[in-house]
């Protein structure tokens, strides 16, 4: 009998020590995981559902009239981006336009675009856009490529390159970063730039250097889908962009003051 309790109690710790080495085993291997998933991001699953996305980043009231500039350039900007699709490919919508509250609708940007996810986080974008910077200018009609994605230290990038109907060159950059100052507060620091390389007058577009435009918003988060903001931009125009516009009577740099909501779905 004393044999027995002995052979017992050796399987019992023999087994509760197994468990042990199991249960290390398995929590090393969940921590290895999690480490190299951290250092490395692993590929995404390749999934056949469809979703989608809609961000309203820019639906703003600007003005000028504090910072000595046009009392009749008050404006309603708008700047939206979204997408259909699934992991690996997507069917991307850019729209962008600024409407001056006793004028008409300018600086019309609309592009559709086909994107398909080279690197975690990167798409390779390729489709149409329609632009109309003018209100009395011509329109024109583009083919694009480019990319979208996050860089490195989480800045947001979306570059492109555009060639019109009639062979003019043309490129835009946009860089943005979110600075989490809170849970709800959220600073937003961007900057755009457009490019040419021919002139084409008749859409006030110079050679070289169109404009920059440097913003910052503040804004905070009533959830994480409704957000209002106040903040500032500054944009400059240059080289024959900048002549263009001083011919039009308008200036060619200078400050706003903008508040607007930000929206997704």
């Amino acid at each position: 009998m004393i044999t027995s309790n002995k052979k017992y109690r050796v399987c019992h710790a023999i087994t509760v020590l197994a468990c042990e080495l199991l249960a290390s085993t398995a929590l090393m291997t969940s921590l290895v995981s999690a480490e190299e998933t951290s250092q490395g991001l692993l590929p995404p699953v390749e999934d056949s559902a469809i979703r989608s996305f809609l961000l309203i980043d820019q639906l703003e009231h600007t003005t000028t009239r504090l910072t000595d500039g046009d009392n009749n350039a008050d404006a309603l900007r708008f700047n939206t981006v979204g997408w259909i699709g699934g992991d690996y490919n997507r069917l991307w919508y850019y729209t962008e336009g600024t409407k001056v509250y006793d004028g008409k609708l300018e600086d019309v940007d609309v592009q559709l675009l086909y994107g398909r996810l080279i690197a975690p986080f990167w798409d390779i974008q390729a489709g149409l856009r329609y632009s109309k910077p003018l209100t009395d200018g011509p329109s024109r009609s583009h083919a694009v490529l480019g990319v979208q994605g996050l860089a490195p230290y989480r800045f947001e990038v979306q570059a492109a390159t555009f060639l019109s109907e009639r062979g003019d060159i043309s490129a835009r950059a946009e860089l943005e970063y979110e600075l989490l100052l809170t849970q709800r507060w959220i600073l937003q620091p961007r900057l755009a730039i457009n490019y040419a390389i021919q002139e084409v007058k008749n859409q006030g577009i110079g050679r070289g250097l169109n404009d920059l435009e440097l913003g910052l918003r503040l804004r905070y988060e009533i959830k994480r889908e409704i957000a209002p903001y106040v903040g500032v931009s500054w944009q400059s125009r240059y080289g024959g962009t900048a002549d263009f516009a001083r011919d039009r009577g308008e200036d060619v740099n200078g400050w706003s003051l903008v508040t607007g909501l930000r929206l997704w779905f």
